[in-house]
């Protein structure tokens, strides 16, 4: 697969390049050579942050669909190749235990959105990592708030009379 990017050069700065079909994936280089190898570089790490998010790949367009844009005019276009194997994270097989009603959850929500349980999983953790963010200035839980290390909730037991 090959993405179309647009070259500017101003004469005191380096190459930049935009990349049109993702949307504020852009790089730039001393040279050209360099601005398009930094350019592959940028592509591959704004897929591989978009597929974290579950978010959808937007397919390369062309070069003639982009030309009539007016925030490219003066720009040199390229095509920088991308190999999809690179593109595709490396699955790991786990063992894990789970309570039965819990997998049959899962299934059910796997079914209804036609994926597999490893693929309802990974999309589900993902989301989670998501939205819980990576930043390590939030606060930590406190003991009364802090989850329990299996991730499930316990039921109280039920009295007898």
């Amino acid at each position: 697969m090959q993405y179309p990017v647009v070259i500017h050069k101003d004469d005191a700065s380096d190459y930049g390049v935009t990349v049109p079909d993702l949307p504020g994936c852009f790089s730039a280089g001393a040279t050209r050579d360099e601005a398009l190898a930094m350019a592959r570089e940028a592509i591959e790490l704004h897929i591989h942050g978009l597929m974290d998010m579950g978010q959808p790949v937007p397919t390369a367009g062309s070069v003639a669909a982009h030309r009539s844009n007016p925030d490219y005019r003066g720009g040199v276009w390229a095509l920088v190749p991308v190999n999809p194997d690179s593109l595709r994270p490396r699955a790991r097989r786990i063992n894990i235990t789970l309570p039965e009603s819990v997998l049959a959850k899962i299934d059910r929500a796997a079914g209804k959105r036609r994926q597999t349980r490893s693929g309802w999983l990974a999309q589900a953790v993902g989301a989670y990592l998501f939205s819980a963010g990576t930043d390590k200035n939030r606060q930590r839980p406190t003991a009364a708030r802090r989850p329990r290390r299996h991730g499930l909730q316990r039921l109280p037991r039920a009295r007898r009379p």
